[in-house]
């Protein structure tokens, strides 16, 4: 869901996993896709880790009910169909002619078994998917292929909370724990590719699925090698011995469309942004210009505005990020579900910004520094850096820290910082607004990532009526005048929507980016088709 989330690191039963199910692992040049990827997969259990590196590659194996296309719309999965029959009861119709990788039948069995494995038996490190289920009071089945699940009080997304949890097979000898799936013992789902083999970090290799409920898959296998360097990723796809490349950097795709290497793209589902800690008296490392501490400046929403008024936005989009990457005005990019068509970003003003601050008590300004991870989003070291340059304009002397992420994390968790640059994604606007912006609240499972302490109760009461609503167009439009409402107040700075940009050879004709950053051979079209 969010930048932060803290693992453990997991344990597994066997360094290597090799495991053939039925056919013979043997495809043609012609039939397999290589995908040089970021993601190092760090468990073959779909339930264990809420993160991107885990959903989008088990999401060849494993399925939910509902899955989110490429606009972020809800769309039939393993559910054919759902319906809410009351504030409290909704019903899911399941496909009639979907089958585990064994030949088993797909039931209503297989649905309670999955969910509650995540509510009742997995007990993973932070960022789990349990708060995709937490309202779900209890699920059962009127028949084998109808599913009716009741929820603690009115929960309108809950067919949007349901599109992130995978189903896995029902056993009758009891829930299956991460170590025996890690072992490769029983990696079986519904999906259009089957588990071959895995080494950990190194390799996971599929083949097709040809009982695919949905139809014979395109490619008949698929084999992801996992590749950390950017740079190793683009040599691999320069070389042919990859089809595909996921987050090539900005600055290498020129070179690569002059090798005959084609790239798509596009703005990811997320934001990255400037955050201040509003809640302390006094803050680490901000100072007068002489170097005397002085009262926390970040508490005045007009200290907060001529920050935002002098941080040059579209210089970041345009020339860090080489033009794959948007200014940013809110949360997500403009135009996705939940967000405002209102907000837009200005060009700084740097004498008006001046000002502002000189109305404050700061017109000598001020020292601050500002924390963020090195390398872990595109741009965000180099944006620091920019942001840096901007403020110094209006008497503010930033000085950028950066930290490899775990470090990062970690002194962020601990109040090291003042401000800092974060980022936020997630299957809705929502799923940020409540984490970033809305007041901390442990009952009500939100300010997860509010780490400087922002509280306006008249946004929590505008979001939290908003949420009541059903999915849709006025639910929508209700999320968008939240919005509107908080964003001027400058709780956070957002600054960019980075391009999600994935390169591919020749054997590959389209490749279709989808906004959650996820990687899979469904999105790759063969050249040819």
């Amino acid at each position: 869901m969010a930048f932060i989330s803290k693992f453990r690191p997991v344990l597994f039963s066997a360094g290597v996993v090799v495991m053939t199910l039925g056919a013979t692992f043997s495809p043609t040049a012609a039939q397999e896709v290589k995908i040089a990827t970021s993601y190092k997969l760090m468990t073959l259990d779909p339930q264990y880790a809420d993160l991107n590196e885990n959903t989008s590659l088990l999401s060849h194996i494993f399925e939910r009910l509902i899955y989110q296309d490429e606009t972020m719309q809800a769309r039939p999965g393993l559910a054919a169909s759902w319906k809410r029959l009351s504030p409290t009861q909704w019903e899911f119709k399941l496909r009639e002619n979907a089958r585990f990788h064994d030949g088993s039948p797909f039931t209503a069995q297989d649905v309670i078994y999955s969910i509650d494995r995540v509510q009742h038996f997995l007990k993973p490190p932070g960022g789990g998917f349990e708060a995709y289920v937490q309202a779900i009071k209890s699920v059962t089945a009127s028949d084998p292929l109808t599913v009716i699940i009741e929820t603690n009080g009115d929960v309108p997304t809950l067919p949007l909370s349901l599109s992130s949890i995978f189903i896995m097979h029902r056993q009758d000898k009891g829930f299956e724990t991460t170590d025996e799936l890690n072992a490769g013992s029983s990696v079986v789902g519904t999906g259009p590719y089957k588990f071959a083999s895995w080494q950990s970090g190194e390799v996971l290799k599929l083949i097709r699925n040809d009982d695919y409920w949905a139809g014979k898959p395109t490619w008949s296998a698929v084999t992801f090698r996992v590749v950390e360097s950017p740079a190793a990723r683009v040599a691999a796809l320069t070389t042919g011995d990859v089809d595909i490349a996921d987050y090539i950097p900005a600055r290498d795709v020129a070179t690569l469309k002059s090798r005959g290497i084609k790239i798509d793209s596009t703005s990811a589902a997320r934001s990255n942004f400037l955050q201040f800690d509003v809640s302390r008296e006094t803050l680490p490392g901000v100072t007068d210009k002489s170097g005397k501490p002085i009262p926390n400046p970040f508490r005045d929403a007009r200290v907060r505005h001529a920050l935002a008024m002098a941080t040059d936005r579209p210089f970041l989009a345009e020339k860090i990020l080489q033009g794959y990457g948007t200014a940013a005005s809110q949360l997500f990019p403009t135009g996705m579900p939940g967000t405002s068509s209102k907000l837009s970003v200005i060009k700084p003003d740097y004498e008006t910004a001046k000002a502002l601050l000189a109305k404050a008590g700061y017109p000598d300004g001020f020292n601050v520094v500002l924390g963020g991870p090195a390398g872990r989003y595109p741009g965000d070291s180099e944006a620091l850096q920019s942001v840096a340059q901007n403020w110094a304009r209006i008497g503010v002397k930033a000085q950028p820290t950066v930290a490899p992420y775990s470090v990062y994390a970690n002194k962020l968790d601990h109040g090291d910082y003042a401000a800092w640059y974060a980022g936020c994604s997630g299957n809705a606007v929502t799923v940020c607004l409540d984490a970033v912006l809305a007041t901390k609240n442990d009952e009500r499972k939100t300010g997860s990532l509010n780490y400087g302490g922002y509280s306006n109760p008249a946004f929590d009461d505008m979001l939290t009526k908003a949420e009541t609503i059903d999915v849709g167009p006025e639910r929508d439009a209700a999320v968008a005048r939240a919005t509107d409402f908080i964003m001027p107040d400058d709780p956070i700075i957002p600054l960019y929507h980075f391009h999600l940009i994935v390169g591919h050879g020749q054997r590959v004709a389209s490749y279709t980016v989808h906004p959650r950053g996820w990687t899979t051979a469904m999105q790759a079209v063969p050249a040819g088709e």
